[in-house]
């Protein structure tokens, strides 16, 4: 099985392709270059690198959200078109586990946390399962505010490892307020990584018998396989211009 994986939910924009027992190659950049920019042209360097020839992929793994509005729906975009053309099938991974997976086989609680403005934060917690060799769900996905995370990392008392972009924006409070032994995660396993991505779809797709029994639906913290004409994005929350259309027609109304 050969895997071709892309996360364009946060800052970062990362592709890689991936066999059951091998990363071929990751191309990951974390700079002020749109998606749209970054992310085809990154795939096709790996691609041409690695001497894939298309008709090789058995699937397309992507990040379904949360995340920047923007840049899951330009990785959805190039999944969906990829998907379509080359007639396979998309691995939904929700991002927040996806980035857990940067620390598939630890022992600690697992704390993403990704900046989602607001005073909120997207995130979840994590505890990886030697004997499934997969990461649970304690939580699913949440959009909270970065106390209340703390809150649940505290109940259960045990050591975290938090990572994402969301821990250097609160670094402060992370610190001043876990009351458990806690680890920052170093610059190299922090941030989204396609092979990260990969890996998470492959636990769950290489014990699947068959990949054509497709959901009709994602999921907001599952791994689904999905056809490319059904996946869309998982947002979590409303993007802002759907709260201001809201706000106006609230105030049109009370103005009545």
């Amino acid at each position: 099985m050969k895997i071709l994986a892309m996360d364009s939910s946060g800052l970062v924009a990362s592709a890689a392709i991936v066999t059951e027992t091998s990363v071929l190659a990751e191309y990951t950049t974390n700079y002020k270059k749109t998606h749209s920019q970054t992310l085809l042209p990154m795939i096709q360097e790996i691609v041409e690198m690695t001497e894939t020839e298309l008709s090789e992929l058995s699937a397309i793994a992507v990040t379904a959200g949360p995340g920047s509005f923007t840049g899951l729906r330009i990785g959805s975009a190039t999944a969906k078109g990829l998907g379509q053309a080359l007639k396979l099938p998309l691995i939904s991974v929700p991002t927040t586990l996806a980035l857990a997976w940067n620390f598939a086989g630890s022992d600690a609680l697992i704390c993403p946390l990704m900046d989602a403005r607001r005073a909120q934060v997207y995130t979840g917690l994590y505890r990886w399962n030697k004997e499934k060799e997969c990461m649970d769900s304690l939580t699913g996905q949440l959009a909270v505010s970065v106390e209340e995370i703390i809150e649940k990392v505290n109940r259960y008392g045990q050591p975290v490892i938090y990572l994402g972009d969301g821990m250097d924006a609160y670094r402060t409070v992370l610190c001043d307020r876990t009351n458990v032994p806690y680890y920052l995660a170093p610059l190299h396993q922090s941030r989204q990584s396609a092979a990260s991505v990969a890996a998470c779809a492959l636990s769950v797709v290489k014990k699947a018998t068959d990949l054509s029994k497709l959901s009709e639906t994602v999921p907001d913290s599952e791994v689904c396989v999905i056809s490319a004409a059904a996946f869309a994005p998982v947002y979590l929350r409303k993007s802002q211009a759907e709260r201001e259309r809201e706000e106006q027609e609230k105030c049109a109304a009370e103005a009545k």
